[in-house]
């Protein structure tokens, strides 16, 4: 059975494009961001000592504070204006 990652505003986590991408060349693999977030969107990657997104989901739309924890600056996030579809309400 697939796995369900709730709702975010009355849609399905899983059709709205909200998740870090972790930039390999940048990353130093510091941990900083692994070890910052509590939601078990990274996973270490023991062969190249760095994070994966394994859980793209479990990250709280909206958020990007592990985006500040990453010195490197090596993590990235798409734009607020994503999110905007999904508010609903008046435009």
């Amino acid at each position: 059975m697939p796995k369900e990652y709730g709702f975010w505003k009355g849609t399905a986590r899983e059709k709205i494009p909200w998740n870090p991408t972790v930039d390999e060349e940048k990353c130093v693999g510091c941990r900083a961001c692994y070890e910052f977030c509590g939601h078990g969107v990274y996973a270490w990657n023991d062969e190249t000592d760095k994070p994966v997104v394994a859980e793209p989901f479990q990250c709280v739309v909206g958020c990007s504070s592990c985006k500040n924890q990453c010195g490197a600056e090596a993590i990235s996030f798409p734009p607020l204006s994503v999110l905007k579809p999904f508010l609903g309400g008046s435009s």
